[in-house]
């Protein structure tokens, strides 16, 4: 029998114990009609950019001058811009681009360290003091400063600047899974898979990642919603999707010379950038409570 196998026999099973817990976790947040009310609403803004980008109604870059700065009518239920485009299909098109920017920088951060924040915590020593204070000093980085260097050498584009924010974000990964597996690794059956010679790879997937799995899960999930603003804000200094494409961020700045004219067109993206971050917010905040109250931290 290999040592492995031995360490399997010896530790518990912690598979069962782990799905029982995600499953009261699960409903507790059912339980919250807040926080289900957040999770509809994300679903439907999902639904409606991928329908957009998928099978698209109506072209969102064609441009009818004639129907330029209309109010909402049959045809245009939200309105059209200053060249005549349905602001309804840009803004669906819009909201997938800036929901796909912010996941490009979560799971960047997530990458770069959910893995290294667990080896810190299970191994600890020289190692861990080596990249805490790696992450430490890549945190005192302003996120949007580190994009704007970035795009300053790699030319304006969104996918580029979102890596750079990604990676800005990721020391919180690693300090929430720094954190978590210091605790997890105090238990009995991590010790004991230890002293049988278990591969910390082979530990760390099978009995720790697990274990903290929740506290990563409510960061992914306010990562995601300071991306969108993250993006919001470079697409709003012309860093991010260069015209004739759309991001909210970027509708905000064609906005902001019509403001006295067609208010609405800022109004529009705005409100759909408060919706999709307040949503965000509330499923993070049920999972956190839900958590904290499984004692899973």
């Amino acid at each position: 029998m290999s040592i492995d196998t031995q360490c399997d026999t010896a530790a518990p099973d912690t598979g069962a114990r782990t799905t029982a817990a995600d499953e009261g976790v699960l409903r507790t947040v059912l339980r919250n009609r807040v926080a289900v009310a957040a999770l509809a609403v994300l679903v439907v803004l999902v639904l409606v950019s991928v329908v957009a980008a998928l099978a698209p109604w109506r072209d969102p870059l064609a441009q009818a001058l004639r129907e330029r700065l209309q109010g909402p009518s049959l045809r245009h239920p939200l309105g059209s811009d200053e060249l005549g485009r349905d602001q309804l299909v840009r803004l669906a098109g819009a909201a997938g681009v800036s929901l796909g920017a912010a996941l490009v920088a979560t799971v960047v951060g997530l990458v770069c360290g959910l893995p290294l924040g667990l080896l810190a915590g299970f191994t600890g020593g020289r190692l861990d003091g080596v990249l805490s204070r790696a992450f430490d000093a890549l945190q005192s980085i302003p996120p949007l400063i580190f994009a704007i260097a970035v795009v300053a050498v790699l030319g304006r584009d969104l996918i580029p600047a979102m890596v750079s924010i990604g990676v800005v974000f990721s020391p919180t990964f690693f300090r929430v899974a720094r954190a978590a597996t210091m605790s997890v690794a105090r238990e009995t059956y991590i010790e004991a898979s230890r002293s049988m010679g278990g591969r910390t790879a082979r530990i760390l997937g099978s009995h720790v990642l697990g274990n903290v799995g929740s506290a990563v899960i409510v960061q992914i999930s306010t990562t995601l919603a300071f991306g969108i603003l993250a993006e919001a804000a470079l697409s709003f200094l012309g860093l991010g999707v260069q015209p004739p494409h759309a991001s909210l961020g970027s509708m905000l700045t064609q906005a902001a010379n019509l403001l006295n004219t067609a208010p609405q067109l800022a109004v529009e993206p705005g409100l759909v950038i408060v919706v999709l971050v307040l949503a965000i917010t509330l499923v993070s905040d049920a999972f956190r409570d839900a958590t904290a109250g499984e004692g899973r931290w």
